[in-house]
């Protein structure tokens, strides 16, 4: 004789099989403080000609790939004197792997008075995800993106991650 669960049973084991677990947005959402506005990567690339990018990640990280015209700053070290030619009132887009980093380096310039800065929702890992274009240091396309850690890396979906 077959023994089957009930189905609140099944719905119970199940709703715990889920706990923990996140969607992109709400990892996205756990992580702003929302204190720098942000531009999601559709709206970025209809502009991107038009506008700084600041990559704020680490050298390495910035070496394996990056948004093409993006300028490195390294959040570790990073000083405003280091973007003193930008004018002020210059839209100006930071962003890392997700947006954290860039959150706080788009604090500092706010803090400097840039007028127009906008962290980029889900960082390179959203840019990549919603297929567009990374370069690498010899300034070709590539599929890979540093992904910082395993555990940020399962928040690529496209692409070659790259862990060190």
């Amino acid at each position: 004789m077959k023994k089957y669960l009930p189905p609140f049973i099944i719905l119970l084991v199940s709703s715990f099989a889920s706990c923990g677990q996140k969607t992109f947005d709400q990892k996205m959402e756990s992580l702003y403080k929302k204190t720098v506005p942000l531009i999601k990567s559709d709206s970025l690339k209809s502009k991107l000609n038009n506008v700084v990018i600041l990559d704020t990640r680490a050298e390495q990280e910035y070496n394996i790939s990056h948004i093409s015209g993006a300028r490195f700053v390294d959040y570790d070290d990073f000083e405003i004197d280091q973007v003193k030619d930008i004018p002020k009132d210059q839209e100006v887009i930071v962003y890392c792997s997700v947006g954290y980093r860039s959150e706080r380096v788009g604090e500092k310039l706010q803090k400097a008075g840039f007028k127009n800065v906008k962290n980029l929702y889900g960082g390179i890992f959203d840019w990549k995800n919603q297929g567009y274009d990374v370069i690498g240091s010899n300034n070709l396309a590539t599929d890979s993106v540093h992904t910082y850690n395993k555990s940020w890396g399962q928040w690529l979906y496209k692409g070659i991650k790259v862990y060190d």
